[in-house]
């Protein structure tokens, strides 16, 4: 049996306050029942229900617009591993700059469960608006959220109802690195990408879009594609590296799905003794600040953390102004030739 419930002093009216000291529990944790939230348990959901229907208790009209007049903005980040979402999130603070607007920015880890509950911490903050970068979650959890509160998503492709996206059209970046090798005379070209985060889904994270974009873009060549799956991080790219160099025929470029494993890819050639792009070329894909320095000079694909973030804030702004149908902002990818890419040690003789 729940406590006694407690009136807020000079109101007539049950509060949400009143249901959570009825429940013996806080105010945020009837918000998440309330919403459904992910994190809640049976207990908790069992003692607000019955506190909710005790004092029969209904969300005030201006309680349920609340979230949404706020002057923040929570960003998701898929972690802090890539520089890449580091430059996005800088993209994002700029664009906000000149507006009322403040950013919150989390690093809401890779795994689907870590992410919903950071990004119900921002909902629990009443934040105007989120920024989901990269999000491992079950559509239909963000469909879901995004018909309470505007989304943006970042790197999700796929034709969603509630909420924006913003991609860089990841197939044709792959593609015109694909073309770039084969120009040069590379057959054997191995690509590292990640598992598919969504089973059976309408929708791709744009490390699966790239992925396709280079099979495509191989079988039209007549190439057998050869994949391998890793994590984009340096280490990941090294462990790739070594799984590819380690072949009785080795290939003659390695293809990163993105810049901070192509650097991991790197390091597995030094240790090797290898020359690149003499014996090995290596190319990667986002054009990461680092990317661009002269000692590493990496060929790479750029989709622009800035102009990504800055796209994110404009669709979330008009969704804030009151725009209801959704929006896709696809950012153009660019081919950079650098050092890390010559012809196969076959042609250079």
């Amino acid at each position: 049996m729940t406590p006694r419930a407690r009136r807020t002093p000079g109101s007539d009216r049950t509060t949400i306050q009143d249901v959570a000291a009825a429940a013996g529990v806080s105010v945020s944790a009837v918000s998440k029942v309330l919403r459904d939230a992910y994190g809640v348990s049976p207990q908790m959901r069992e003692r607000v229900t019955a506190a909710v229907e005790e004092l029969g208790y209904r969300p005030h009209s201006a309680a349920r617009t609340m979230r949404g007049h706020s002057d923040t903005i929570g960003v998701a980040l898929n972690g802090l591993t890539s520089p890449f979402m580091t430059e996005v999130a800088t993209g994002i603070s700029e664009a906000l700059e000149p507006t009322r607007y403040q950013d919150i920015i989390v690093s809401a880890g890779s795994s689907p469960a870590a992410q919903q509950n950071r990004i119900e911490a921002l909902l629990d903050r009443q934040v105007a608006g989120l920024v989901l970068v990269a999000p491992w979650i079950d559509v239909t959890w963000i469909e879901k959220t995004a018909r309470t509160v505007p989304v943006v998503t970042i790197a999700l492709h796929g034709s969603s109802e509630n909420f924006d996206t913003v991609v860089d059209d990841e197939r044709l970046g792959a593609q015109l690195m694909v073309d770039h090798l084969v120009s040069l005379g590379h057959r054997h070209i191995v690509h590292t990408s990640m598992p598919p985060a969504f089973a059976d889904s309408a929708f791709v994270l744009s490390h699966t879009a790239r992925r396709q974009g280079y099979e495509k873009a191989m079988l039209d060549r007549g190439l057998e594609p050869d994949i391998i799956e890793t994590w984009y991080s340096e280490e990941g790219g090294y462990q790739a590296a070594v799984r590819a160099l380690d072949r009785d025929t080795p290939p003659t470029a390695i293809f990163a799905g993105a810049d901070i494993a192509a650097f991991g890819v790197l390091r597995a050639t030094e240790d090797r003794g290898l020359r690149v792009p003499e014996d090995l070329s290596v190319v990667g894909y986002d054009n990461i600040y680092t990317s661009t320095m002269n000692r590493i000079a990496l060929t790479t694909v750029d989709q622009s953390g800035q102009v990504t973030g800055a796209g994110a804030v404009r669709l979330l702004l008009d969704r804030i102004a009151g725009r209801a149908e959704p929006e896709e902002f696809v950012v153009s990818p660019q081919l950079k030739i650098r050092r890390t890419s010559g012809p196969p040690r076959s042609r250079n003789h």
